[in-house]
């Protein structure tokens, strides 16, 4: 019995799909964009290094008397100490505005608030730091009193209280001035939450706030990331604000309602620009040059958490 052989199938050939001139535009202008965003961020890396080599190299006593991590090491940690008490303060007040826009509010309070909390998004740093120096920090005053004589013992509230610029004081206004960026986005993510999965927990059985807190949280996980992580770099890159609200001297310290405080790398170098020249210059720009690293690592680990919570 001889076996039959089948003969081998014509190869089809594809059809190139043609692309219309419109879409042949638009992807090129669209990796054109792509690019230059690679190409503008490894120029402005490129300046900051070169820019910033000649006080890093430099002796001590041509930079102050101290070594460059000598001085750079407190403006780093009242970078990144005003930055932590913007997100502790800010994320979870944000990510609870944006559930009681899209969950409990009624829809004629939904829509103007949601239009409310935008709208702090396009305020100026500036007017941040007037309302924080003239208004709020005065307005703490009292309660930083009281924090100092009842828990005065926790390095926190050791004091003493002056006045009220102090860095608790910032990180209130850096929590809310990242409060919009985190609400936004939020909000936006918890609306994309699918709605037979927020009825079919319903149907379950569950409450309002079990179908949120097993349906809706979970699902919109990576955006909230997403959000905190975007706030987080605007309060770490604040100048103006920073500059204007805290009152500045002193070292590395944990206590938040004293006068004696640690500046920030931004502040500094607004602050500290326009009286230098020469090689300090370079030690500013060799500061902001650390600002930089530390705000890529930032985001670089944001898109790591999200990507990590995505695929989870």
């Amino acid at each position: 019995m001889t076996a039959t052989s089948t003969p081998p199938r014509e190869a089809v050939p594809q059809q190139r799909v043609r692309q219309r001139p419109g879409d042949r535009i638009f992807a090129g202008l669209s990796t054109a964009a792509a690019v230059m965003i690679l190409v503008i961020l490894a120029g402005v890396a490129v300046f900051l290094v070169w820019q910033a080599a000649p006080a890093l190299v430099a002796a001590p006593e041509q930079i102050g008397g101290e070594s460059f991590w000598a001085q750079v090491t407190p403006l780093l940690f009242g970078t990144v100490l005003s930055a932590a008490l913007a997100l502790l303060i800010g994320a979870p007040l944000g990510v609870s505005i944006a559930l009681f826009i899209t969950h409990f509010a009624p829809r004629k309070l939904a829509a103007p608030l949601g239009y409310i909390i935008d709208l702090l998004a396009a305020i100026p740093s500036i007017v941040y730091g007037l309302w924080g120096v003239f208004v709020f920090a005065p307005a703490v005053v009292p309660i930083y009193t009281w924090l100092n004589e009842n828990l005065g013992w926790f390095p926190l509230f050791a004091g003493p209280v002056a006045s009220g610029r102090t860095m608790l004081t910032v990180g209130l206004v850096l929590a809310v001035m990242v409060l919009p960026v985190i609400t936004a986005l939020s909000r936006e993510v918890f609306r994309q939450t699918p709605t037979l999965q927020q009825e079919a927990a319903l149907a379950l059985g569950a409450t309002r706030w079990e179908m949120i807190k097993y349906a809706v949280i979970p699902y919109g996980k990576s955006g909230v990331v997403a959000a905190s992580m975007l706030g987080l770099g605007r309060a770490l890159g604040e100048t103006m604000a920073v500059a204007a609200v805290l009152s500045i001297g002193g070292g590395i310290t944990f206590n938040l309602i004293s006068n004696q405080n640690p500046a920030t790398i931004a502040a500094n170098i607004a602050l500290q620009f326009p009286e230098s020249t020469g090689i300090g210059v370079n030690l500013l720009i060799a500061t902001g040059l650390v600002l930089f690293v530390i705000t890529f690592l930032v985001n670089f680990a944001a898109r790591a958490i999200v990507a990590r919570t995505t695929k989870g």
